[in-house]
């Protein structure tokens, strides 16, 4: 169950990924195969060899992507998740989803 983000904030993730871009969201997340994790970064892009080069950087797997039809997506949890927002520069949704 998805919540803590605004709509508009969901329109543009889903227009970023969908023109190709690389596009950052997070949002509080419960799910109980994830114990400890109530909060989740989806990372997008319909632009699969971009997607994937973008992950290389980051030494993800390819064959973690969620390949959605129309938002393929790597979920990014716990350290690995921090680790790559502060790389990227995501400091207000670190500091908004308190993972630092």
């Amino acid at each position: 169950m998805a919540f803590g983000i605004k709509r508009d904030e969901l329109v543009k993730w889903k227009a970023e990924v969908e023109n190709g871009k690389i596009a950052i969201l997070t949002h509080f997340w419960l799910d109980d195969r994830f114990p400890g994790c109530d909060t989740v970064t989806k990372v997008g892009c319909s632009d699969l060899k971009k997607l994937i080069k973008w992950g290389n950087k980051y030494n993800l797997d390819p064959k973690w992507i969620h390949r959605d039809e129309r938002y393929p997506h790597f979920d990014l949890f716990g350290e690995k998740q921090l680790t790559i927002l502060i790389q990227e520069g995501k400091w207000d949704q670190i500091e908004r989803f308190k993972l630092k």
